[in-house]
């Protein structure tokens, strides 16, 4: 096996580290643990297990040995032969070539960019939970959505120059609030049947699942939409002190804490929630709403506790536009893109151009998400389609260790079957996510638009890629 410092012999490695040298060392351990968790453990994905019953167990266990475990120890083992700024990026162009590299950096810019710029009607949506029920009437009006959207991502791009110095304590931060809401929601059911008022709760009952195309689906989301993330932080290793080490610590830590959070979380809301009545897309508040129903100071702890889920929105969105914003600059480290991006901010040596650039294009989707209602089932579209784009990439990440990084020694067998299980359920997504299982007036219809979207977004990437690189050849030739 290759020794974790070996990848410096190549001069292109070699490179990408002095340039990392301009970069502020912020993170330490103790912070990646909590971005971890923070970024991976979407509060939704509770409530999506939660409709397989006490099968969820069973299903949670299956993702994780399948594609949770598999997706922890090649991202450890990347890291530490490749512990770079950019990541995923900089595995996929040193493990493959140039091209892929950019490709994978462009799929994961167009799908954190379609995130970001549904965030703040999310963000937006749970606020309003906090103003409490007087508010609610504010939900879907297009000013206060629009003044939201544009709060929250002037804020992000002002925290994003000032660099990780700040941004760590906003990722730690959400990644507090996130622990002590799951904690309160772990409670709920333990509290209510301690009084008496739900009549049996068993943390890890489980019930034997059944093989169907419904539970096939929820369990390639469960997979795929809950238990990814671990990848991301690695975007800004070169600005983690020791991130050979620290990532792959933080990766060790974060698992077992994760899947807990899910797994209990899960059962949590199955106790507290009527059955047949879980919301999808806010399933804590509301388990947290029932749990504490039948006592008085509901009404204060409620708001309290969907303030805590609001912090961690801010801080996941902020993390993610941070790490975002470090893939242009990369490439333009590479000459795979102008060297426009790779511009530092004089203090606080942040990717000035790159940050900017982001927060503008992100403004500008944001808005298109606003206007009327063809434009917002067109960015659900995008949404759905957003989804394949980050399964591409995982596509790439699994793929290295099996046929990829020739320059190095081969990687185990042990690590190549882990990593051929997670390509697998990767193409399972992807193939289901393409032919949903949802009520839809032409399967044929939805599934084209969303190939549609997926093979446009990478066509405009592969056309930028070559674009610029016969600008280098020009370049290279007029010198």
């Amino acid at each position: 096996m290759t020794s974790p410092g070996s990848s410096f012999e190549s001069d292109r490695a070699v490179a990408v580290a002095s340039r990392s040298t301009e970069l502020k060392r912020e993170l330490r351990l103790g912070d990646l643990v909590l971005t971890q968790i923070m970024f991976i453990v979407g509060a939704q994905w509770v409530g999506t297990a939660a409709m397989l019953g006490h099968s969820q167990v069973v299903y949670w266990l299956l993702a994780m040995a399948s594609f949770y475990l598999p997706q922890a120890a090649v991202v450890i083992y990347l890291n530490r032969l490749m512990p770079l700024e950019g990541g995923l990026y900089q595995w996929a162009k040193l493990g493959f070539n140039d091209g892929m590299g950019f490709i994978v950096a462009w799929n994961l810019w167009v799908f954190a960019l379609i995130l970001l710029s549904s965030y703040g009607v999310v963000i937006a949506d749970t606020f309003s939970y906090v103003l409490g029920p007087s508010a609610r009437w504010l939900t879907g009006t297009k000013w206060y959505d629009g003044a939201v959207t544009g709060f929250v991502v002037a804020m992000i791009i002002l925290v994003s120059l000032l660099g990780l110095r700040i941004g760590k304590w906003v990722h730690n931060a959400g990644g507090t609030a996130h622990l002590l809401t799951f904690a309160a929601l772990l409670l709920i059911p333990i509290i209510a049947f301690a009084h008496g008022t739900v009549a049996d709760h068993h943390p890890f009952a489980v019930a034997v699942p059944k093989a169907n195309l419904l539970s096939i689906n929820i369990f390639s989301k469960m997979a795929l939409g809950a238990l990814t993330g671990f990848e991301y932080v690695a975007i800004l290793a070169g600005e983690t002190r020791n991130p050979a080490k620290a990532i792959g610590r933080s990766v060790v830590i974060a698992t077992p804490i994760i899947a807990l959070m899910f797994i209990l979380g899960t059962s949590a809301v199955l106790a507290a929630t009527p059955a047949g009545n879980i919301d999808l897309i806010a399933p804590i508040p509301q388990a947290l709403t029932y749990g504490l129903r039948d006592y008085g100071f509901a009404a204060y702890i409620v708001p309290v506790l969907t303030l805590l889920l609001l912090v961690r929105h801010l801080a996941n969105v902020n993390l993610l536009f941070a790490g975002t914003a470090r893939l242009p600059m990369v490439a333009g480290w590479d000459g795979l893109l102008p060297a426009w991006f790779t511009r530092l901010h004089p203090r606080f040596r942040t990717p000035l151009n790159s940050i900017l650039f982001l927060g503008a294009v992100t403004l500008v989707f944001g808005a298109l998400s606003l206007v009327g209602v063809g434009l917002q089932e067109a960015f659900q579209l995008l949404d759905n389609a957003a989804g394949i784009l980050y399964a591409v990439c995982y596509l790439v990440l699994f793929a290295l260790p099996i046929v990829g990084l020739r320059q190095f020694d081969r990687a185990p067998l042990w690590l190549r079957l882990a990593a051929a299980s997670g390509f697998i359920v990767t193409v399972i997504y992807i193939i289901l996510a393409v032919f949903p299982i949802i009520d839809v007036k032409s399967w044929g219809s939805f599934a084209a638009k969303i190939i549609t979207v997926v093979v446009a977004a990478n066509l405009i990437g592969v056309a930028i890629y070559q674009a610029e690189k016969r600008r280098r050849v020009e370049r290279a030739v007029a010198g």
